[in-house]
C-alpha cells in the first residue's frame, strides 16, 4: 500500500471526480475549481502523459473560462454523459459489459450484490444505476477514508486494522472486477468526443487516477470482453 500522502491525494481526486461527473456543471462548480486553483494543485502522481496533458488542458481552459461558456460546458457534459440521445461516453458499466448494451444488466446486479455484502449504500440526489462511474468514485472515496482513519478514532488497534484490511480488500475487488474492466473505454470515448478541453482533461486525469490507484493496490483488472 502507498504512503498516507499518496492516499490523501487519491481520496481528494476521487471526491472531485465524483462531483465533476455525477451531474451537469454549474457556474459555482467551475468557479470553485478556479478559486482553489485545482488545475495547478492537481497531484503529479506518476507524471505520465495523461497527467501532464490533462493538467495543462484543464489549467488553460479554466484560465480563460467566463460564465458565458457555461452553456457550452453543459452541452458537452450532456452529449458525453447524459443525453438527449445516446451519450457518446456512456458512464454506466453495464452498457460496456453486456452484449445487449442496456442499463441495469447482469453486471449491475452483480455490483449491487457486492455492495450489499460489503454494506455499501448510497443517498442519491437523482435515481441512478449504481454502476455510474461517478458513484464508483464516491465508494472509492469512502473506502480510502477508512484506510486513512487513525487508530485512535476507530476503537482498538485490532479493530482499526480489521477495518483497514476489510476496506482494502473491498477496494481491490471493486477495482479488479467491477470498475477497471470497462472504465478505461469510457474515458477513451470521452477524450475522443469531448467538444471542450474541460471534459477532455477530466477524462485524461481520471485515467491517470485509476492507473495510479490500481498500481498502489497491486490490482490487475479481470479481462472482460467489451461491447462498446
Amino acid at each position: 500500500m502507498s504512503n498516507q500522502q499518496t492516499l490523501l491525494e487519491l481520496q481528494a481526486i476521487s471526491r472531485l471526480l465524483h462531483n465533476l461527473l455525477i451531474d451537469y456543471p454549474t457556474q459555482e462548480s467551475i468557479e470553485y475549481l478556479i478559486e482553489h486553483q485545482i488545475a495547478q494543485q492537481w497531484p503529479d502522481l506518476t507524471s505520465n502523459q495523461h497527467n501532464k496533458t490533462g493538467k495543462l488542458l484543464l489549467e488553460a481552459y479554466l484560465a480563460s473560462w467566463t460564465p458565458e461558456q457555461l452553456n457550452q460546458t453543459k452541452l458537452d457534459y450532456g452529449q458525453l454523459y447524459f443525453g438527449p440521445g445516446e451519450p457518446k461516453a456512456m458512464p454506466w458499466g453495464s452498457v460496456y459489459l453486456g452484449e445487449q448494451g442496456i442499463l441495469n444488466d447482469d453486471s449491475t446486479i452483480k455490483l449491487m450484490d457486492f455492495y450489499k455484502q460489503q454494506g455499501v449504500s448510497f443517498e442519491l440526489k437523482h435515481q441512478q444505476p449504481v454502476d455510474h462511474i461517478a458513484l464508483f468514485y464516491a465508494v472509492i472515496d469512502q473506502l480510502l477514508e477508512v484506510l486513512l482513519t487513525p487508530q485512535t478514532q476507530s476503537g482498538s488497534e485490532n479493530d482499526s486494522e480489521n477495518d483497514s484490511h476489510a476496506a482494502e480488500r473491498t477496494l481491490c475487488i471493486l477495482l479488479q472486477q467491477h470498475l477497471l474492466t470497462w472504465s478505461g473505454r469510457c474515458h477513451e470515448l470521452a477524450q475522443q468526443h469531448a467538444q471542450t478541453d474541460f471534459y477532455r482533461a477530466i477524462a485524461m486525469l481520471a485515467t491517470d487516477f485509476e492507473q495510479v490507484l490500481a498500481s498502489a493496490l497491486n490490482v490487475v483488472p479481470v479481462s472482460q470482453r467489451l461491447f462498446r
